[in-house]
């Protein structure tokens, strides 16, 4: 998650810091790269319109179809491509979804403090972040869920998105700070590794807000969004999980900063970003690829690559992130679009 507060906070400190259901309505996506055709399109970097549009390149791509999966959420965030369906925490809405692509949907897990990062352990189990208390929990074979991990004294702030990878180790995030009601100090923080076995440990600090994170599919590198300083920041793994070789792996443009991400079998990342409404497709040392629009009024929360071949394109998208807005309004979505490059690695 990423609040628009914390987006204006982000614009007036950059600089400072250095990174080291049912199927409802359809409508036509435009991706052009030549021309501005609205806000539902691909346009050229520079050509004006939402913040975070800079100088660059967009490569050309076909016109596609952006639909909607399903609708009626609170906040839609975390989805995970998994067996066969999209599971998505409903963070305001307090439960975790599992939808297929025709956007029928059941209810999985009732998670009180805040759902939010999905992933799963080798033996199938699957494991949710419940924000507000800072715990990673299990869910068990009868469904109910059980303490994982109790990350309340490692984490400062809520905990937020989690990365799962083949060998069950968690990778997670937190906030860091009361960015919503300012109730403490802006400050950096860490990324907690939790084991398979619900050992974790801290192994990596000095991050401004790590939010969604990826592991590639050889499992030797971590790429993580870091909200605070709008940029990606990788890690080489270790054979124990432990991170280590920090290095900037891009910036994002002004004016964005990461949320959810999500990586392909070309090695670029998809990068959510809420207060541009954009999802930008970001090479290794920041070329934009590609950017898909959501239509004005909509923020772009997460994202992830799914379908039965990995070339759907799943965006959360809500005109807001605040917990009683969300509630009353009920009018976040998971939208999907099609791309030419499958996913890959984890989530």
């Amino acid at each position: 998650m990423f609040s628009d507060m914390f987006s204006e906070f982000l614009l007036s400190r950059r600089g400072r810091y250095t990174c080291t259901s049912s199927v409802f309505g359809i409508f036509t996506l435009q991706m052009k790269h030549d021309r501005s055709i609205g806000p539902k399109a691909v346009r050229p970097l520079g050509s004006g319109g939402r913040p975070g549009q800079a100088a660059g390149i967009v490569h050309h791509m076909a016109d596609r179809v952006l639909r909607t999966i399903i609708d009626g959420l609170a906040f839609g965030e975390g989805p995970r491509w998994h067996d066969g369906r999209l599971f998505v925490s409903d963070m305001h809405g307090g439960q975790v979804l599992a939808i297929d692509e025709t956007g029928a949907s059941a209810v999985v897990a009732p998670v009180a403090n805040q759902p939010s990062g999905l992933g799963w352990l080798p033996d199938g189990r699957m494991l949710v972040v419940s924000m507000t208390d800072r715990r990673v929990l299990r869910m068990e074979a009868d469904g109910s869920l059980v303490e994982h991990a109790d990350l309340s004294g490692l984490a400062p702030w809520h905990c937020n998105d989690m990365t799962v990878d083949g060998r069950g180790n968690a990778y997670v995030g937190n906030f860091g700070w009361d960015l919503i009601d300012r109730t403490t100090p802006h400050r950096q923080t860490n990324v907690i590794l939790v084991r398979a076995d619900g050992s974790f440990s801290e192994v990596a600090d000095g991050l401004d807000f790590p939010n969604g994170m990826v592991v590639t599919p050889d499992g030797d590198a971590l790429v993580v969004g870091e909200s605070g300083a709008g940029c990606l920041t990788a890690f080489r793994i270790a054979a124990d999980g432990s991170l280590s070789d920090r290095r900037l792996w891009a910036t994002l443009p002004t004016g964005s900063a990461p949320d959810g991400i999500c990586l392909d079998a070309a090695g670029a990342i998809w990068s959510a970003c809420p207060r541009t409404g954009i999802v930008w497709r970001i090479a290794d040392g920041g070329e934009i690829l590609d950017q898909v629009h959501l239509p004005e009024g909509e923020k772009a929360y997460a994202c992830m690559l799914g379908g039965a071949d990995r070339r759907t394109l799943f965006i959360c998208a809500s005109s807001s992130h605040m917990p009683d807005e969300c509630r009353a309004k009920r009018n976040a979505r998971v939208v999907a679009v099609e791309v030419d490059i499958a996913g890959a690695g984890w989530p």
